[in-house]
Parts: C-alpha cells; sequence; structure tokens
C-alpha cells in the first residue's frame, strides 16, 4: 500500500513543480519594471552624466611676436633695414581638463597650457571664469590649474591601479572645440612606456577615438570614476603630435599618477620624489620552481646617493623592495620615485650567490640628481 502511494505522490508533485514553473516564466505577466529592465539596451548614460559636469573646456591664448622688415620681402634691400618692425598675433589653441576639488583645482596636461598668457576654462553648465596656473610636471606633462567659482563638483575617484584589459572607459573631452563629447572603448594594455616624451612613462592605452582637444580630459570607467587623464594619439607615422585623429591607440596618464603629481603641485608648488641613486638593467631570470621572472642589474651607483650608503655595488641584483617581488623594472623605477624622501626600504639582492638585505634611506630627485633608469 504504501508503495503504491509513492508512486502515486511523487509524479503528482514533481508536475506541480512543473506547472508553477511553466506559469512563472511563460503565462503569468512580467511586471513592467522587470520587463523594461530586461529589454532595455546597454548604456553608460548614467556614468556619462555623472562625470561629465567635473569636465572641462580650455581655451588658451598665447602672444606671439613676429619680426619683419620694413622694407618688405626685397632681398636687395633687407640688409639696408636696421629697425626692422614687429607686429604680433594671437596664437589660440584647446584642450580639457577636470575638476578635481570643490576649491577648483583642475588637472589638465602642461602641453595644453604651456606658455599661456590667459587661459580660459568654461563648465558644462555654461559658466567661465579665468584659470591661474598653480603648478606645471612636466616629467609628466601635467599641470593643476584653479578657477574661483562656486557650486564645482569635483570628479570621483576610480582605481587606475584596478583596471583590466578588456574594461570599458569612456573619453570625455573637447575634441576640436565641439565641446564635452564623449567616445567609448576599452582598456587595450596598461603599462605603456618607451614613447621617450616623458621622464615617467605608465599610459594606459585605449581604443576610445581621441581628437585634438581631448588632452588633458577624463578617462572614465562605466561608473563614471576617473581613471585616467588622456593625453596622447599614437599616429601612424610613429608619432605623437597634434593632429585631429589617430588609429585606435590612445594613451592616458593614471590616475594614482595624476593624483600623486597634483597633491603635490597643490601642497608643494613642484613635485618631490624620492631618489635611490641607481642605474639597472632588466635581466630575466628561471628558477628551478620553474617559470619566469624579472630582476634588476645595478649598472650604476651615484656617487654619495642613498644607494651607495647603503653598500649597494655595481654588479648587484635586486630582487625584493620592501618585501615586493621585483616584476618589472619600469615599475619598480616608478615606485620609487612615489616614495617620500626621508623614507627607509629594505632591498634584498644577490651579489656573488648570496643573498643580502641593505636598508636605504631615500634621497630627494632634484635637479642635480639623475632619476633612475634602465639603460
Amino acid at each position: 500500500m504504501k508503495q503504491n502511494l509513492t508512486l502515486i505522490v511523487w509524479p503528482a508533485i514533481a508536475g506541480l513543480l512543473a506547472a508553477l514553473l511553466i506559469l512563472d516564466r511563460w503565462v503569468l505577466p512580467l511586471d513592467p519594471r522587470a520587463r523594461e529592465t530586461q529589454l532595455e539596451p546597454v548604456s553608460y548614460a548614467a556614468a556619462v552624466r555623472e562625470a561629465t559636469p567635473s569636465v572641462v573646456n580650455i581655451y588658451t591664448a598665447k602672444l606671439v611676436s613676429q619680426r619683419r622688415s620694413s622694407l618688405g620681402g626685397n632681398p636687395l634691400l633687407r640688409h639696408l633695414a636696421n629697425h626692422p618692425s614687429q607686429r604680433q598675433r594671437i596664437e589660440r589653441s584647446l584642450g580639457s581638463g577636470v575638476i578635481m576639488t570643490e576649491q577648483g583645482h583642475i588637472l589638465t596636461n602642461n602641453h595644453v597650457i604651456a606658455g599661456a598668457d590667459a587661459i580660459q576654462v568654461m563648465l558644462y553648465d555654461g559658466r567661465s571664469a579665468n584659470a591661474v596656473v598653480i603648478g606645471t610636471d612636466s616629467a609628466t606633462d601635467l599641470a593643476v590649474l584653479q578657477v574661483d567659482l562656486p557650486d564645482l563638483q569635483p570628479i570621483t575617484l576610480g582605481d587606475s591601479d584596478a583596471a583590466r584589459v578588456g574594461d570599458v572607459v569612456l573619453a570625455i573631452g573637447n575634441p576640436l572645440g565641439f565641446g564635452h563629447s564623449v567616445t567609448q572603448g576599452i582598456v587595450s594594455a596598461l603599462g605603456r612606456f618607451g614613447l621617450q616624451l616623458n621622464t615617467y612613462e605608465d599610459y594606459i592605452q585605449t581604443d576610445a577615438t581621441i581628437h585634438l582637444g581631448n588632452s588633458g580630459g577624463a578617462l572614465i570607467d562605466t561608473r563614471g570614476r576617473l581613471l585616467g587623464i588622456n593625453t596622447l594619439i599614437y599616429t601612424a607615422g610613429n608619432q605623437t603630435q597634434n593632429v585631429s585623429t589617430g588609429i585606435g591607440i590612445s594613451l592616458a596618464i593614471p590616475e594614482s599618477l595624476a593624483i600623486f603629481v597634483m597633491q603635490d603641485l597643490i601642497n608643494y608648488g613642484e613635485v618631490i620624489r624620492g631618489w635611490l641613486g641607481v642605474s639597472v638593467e632588466p635581466i630575466v631570470v628561471t628558477p628551478p620552481s620553474g617559470g619566469i621572472k624579472q630582476q634588476l642589474s645595478v649598472v650604476e651607483v651615484a656617487p654619495g646617493g642613498p644607494a651607495q650608503k647603503a653598500g649597494i655595488l655595481v654588479g648587484d641584483i635586486i630582487t625584493y623592495i620592501n618585501g615586493e617581488p621585483v616584476q618589472d623594472g619600469r615599475l619598480t623605477m616608478h615606485r620609487i620615485a612615489m616614495l617620500r624622501p626621508g623614507e627607509t626600504i629594505s632591498i634584498a639582492l644577490q651579489r656573488n650567490r648570496q643573498s643580502l638585505e641593505l636598508n636605504a634611506i631615500v634621497g630627494v630627485l632634484n635637479h642635480s640628481t639623475a632619476p633612475e633608469t634602465l639603460p
């Protein structure tokens, strides 16, 4: 009897569950809001709405003097001209910037405002103001401006160190003077360097379309948070120039580096960088456990520098800095530059097949010292 009940009850329960599934999935009407969510196409409107009020258009003017002979272009008479006349013209350019603080600090590229006699900033809401230069850093091509306007909306910061190749990104700027335009792409690569345009290169590469005027604008993630400052277009001629368009290779300065530079320019008027006093050469080693690792071979030590004082010698192989394995030589040099003078760092190295650990006190990189280099 019990066996017969089991044969009847279980099929009935299974049938009931199947009926409920059918009703829920195909028969019962969806909530209108749920239906709209399912049918709504992918959109980044919320991210753009969040970030756009923090992106500004920058217009600069520079007075350029031109010397010309009062006798015109006659080569026979030009040598008689003792008092050449001068005429002046105004050279204008444009770019973009990002509002970083409620006090009106704006990040942009140094090349956007270099040599400018007047700088005007236009906000998304139509307001405009003259800007003053707080500081510039040619080593990273960054500059900080400031405007005196109320009710500014600083951009929300993202985490460029957490960016991944393949992440969707948006570029907002002032391309060709159109003002507050948005393009979309992905992160194509991280840690790009070797263009030799700046001392410190650690670019985010994207395929978001960038035009003349986008320089200094915001590269944001899909939540409207700042990932970088759009800086360069890599052109087909292997040059980075002021051209109207690129070939899908755009470069941005990571947010983490931009913030480091901005804070120093605001606080000190210049960027204070750490200095170890070494030149290194990357080498690749294959440990017994397998895999491939990169280490740094010291090829030069600055006399009297922090490295020499710590006991580092030419030929030493640096394996760890502050307990972290050396994985990329250029990245390691960047991290040293972002240390504060006076900090003590531990350096693990190999010397004649012996392991050593030394402590070095970070020095100050200034005009009389050379930054850490990779040959």
